[in-house]
């Protein structure tokens, strides 16, 4: 048997594909225990795991008006830097009085690589998004080298000073939920790397199917083809215009497509059955993408893999943080279009809509990937992982650091 401490940020989208990987472990008879807020985790990981509390950070909020590179650094600044420092002594206490043998620790939460190599306890990066194994959602020399200097920071205070990898890369082993197969060839300088694959089918569904969902409006006697328009949030002047331009395009092609289209900010008026357009404020997401031909979103990571698992192409409009390279892997290996979010019209996204759902390339491609990702063995194969280096660090133990 072995221990693992689970060191994880309170965002849902972070935790949940660890505890899928938390929970094979503890049917092969490990040992397991968390290092995060309590509340982000009551629900989402098995009851009687052992959570050891963390301080914490307000979550990350939304920059309106921020794109790129300005608002990476503000994510940085404001909610990732503070919660490693508001962490690292929850983490600390964890790993003393817990002694686990491996810490599994999300990509962005630092504190726990820091504490990690700064105590000389091995550590594995859990990488819930592969947009930094690109360059990094930056992409640009002076934003890589301004995160850098945060990142030395944040170790002079927290970690072993002298140390020299990033330590959003273990120089163990990196895990990546998805596959090769979407991300491409990694950037030089990442450490051991393991694309595992999405851990859906070990994780909860966040929109799981209700019983007042019009399942017979998805289901009934239609031929027409069934888009998906889900984007995380509408509730700004461009988001707004943008949920509107893909409603026109959708309803101009009302003979040939039929949409269930999420407005949970209600910028399009009330609840409807509106023709070929069913507008919801929520819908059972992973339950719809089964029956569904295409899908409009922002390219996040999550809303990307689900539509991928169930082999459906996809028309992307990203706007900030990981979902630029989100969508740029989306079309390098051909499964779906790009469409520009702040100045797209009804006619462009209309026009990537007959791409995706009228040339076949895009489905064999989604399904390609789809493949991949259900043969790479999700939890189970981060396990197995996880396992192995567990029982080799048990063979070999490292002489910690001096508190």
């Amino acid at each position: 048997m072995s221990r693992f401490l689970f060191v994880v940020p309170p965002l849902a989208d972070h935790i949940d594909p660890a505890s899928a990987v938390a929970a094979e472990l503890a049917l092969r008879g490990h040992e397991v225990a968390w290092a995060g807020r309590p509340a982000a985790l009551t629900g989402r990981v098995a009851a009687g795991d052992p959570v050891f509390p963390c301080a914490g950070t307000p979550g990350p909020d939304r920059p309106r008006d921020l794109r790129g590179e300005a608002a990476l650094k503000l994510l940085w600044e404001d909610f990732f830097a503070p919660l490693a420092y508001a962490m690292a002594p929850g983490v600390t206490a964890a790993v003393l009085e817990f002694g686990p043998d491996l810490l599994v620790v999300d990509q962005q939460t630092i504190a726990g690589a820091l504490v990690a190599e700064r105590l000389g306890v091995p550590y594995v990066t859990s990488s819930t998004s592969p947009a930094e194994l690109s360059r990094g959602p930056g992409a640009t020399p002076p934003f890589d080298q301004w995160l850098t200097d945060l990142l030395d920071g944040l170790r002079l205070r927290l970690g072993d000073p002298s140390a020299r990898y990033d330590p959003r890369f273990s120089p163990t082993l990196t895990l990546v939920f998805s596959t090769s197969e979407l991300t491409g060839p990694h950037a030089p300088n990442r450490g051991p790397v393991r694309c595992v694959g999405p851990a859906l089918g070990q994780m909860p569904d966040p929109h799981p199917a209700g019983a007042d969902f019009p399942w017979g409006w998805i289901e009934g006697n239609d031929d027409r083809a069934l888009v998906l328009v889900c984007l995380d949030t509408a509730d700004t002047t461009v988001g707004a215009h943008f949920l509107a331009q893909c409603v026109d395009g959708i309803r101009a092609r009302s003979r040939t497509l039929r949409a269930v289209v999420v407005d949970p900010d209600g910028v399009l008026g009330p609840p409807r059955d509106d023709g070929n357009l069913l507008i919801c404020p929520s819908v059972p997401q992973r339950a719809l993408l089964a029956r569904t031909d295409a899908l409009v979103c922002h390219a996040g990571h999550r809303t990307v893999t689900e539509a991928l698992w169930h082999g459906v192409p996809l028309v992307v409009a990203p706007v900030r943080y990981d979902q630029p390279v989100i969508a740029a892997q989306v079309t390098a290996v051909g499964a779906g279009v790009r469409v520009r979010y702040g100045r797209t019209d009804a006619k462009a996204v209309g026009s990537a809509l007959d791409a995706v759902l009228g040339q076949p390339h895009y489905t064999a491609a989604a399904r390609r990937v789809s493949r991949s990702f259900r043969e790479a063995g999700g939890a189970s194969t981060a396990a197995a992982h996880l396992e192995e280096l567990a029982i080799a660090e048990q063979e070999n133990p490292r002489q910690g650091l001096q508190i």
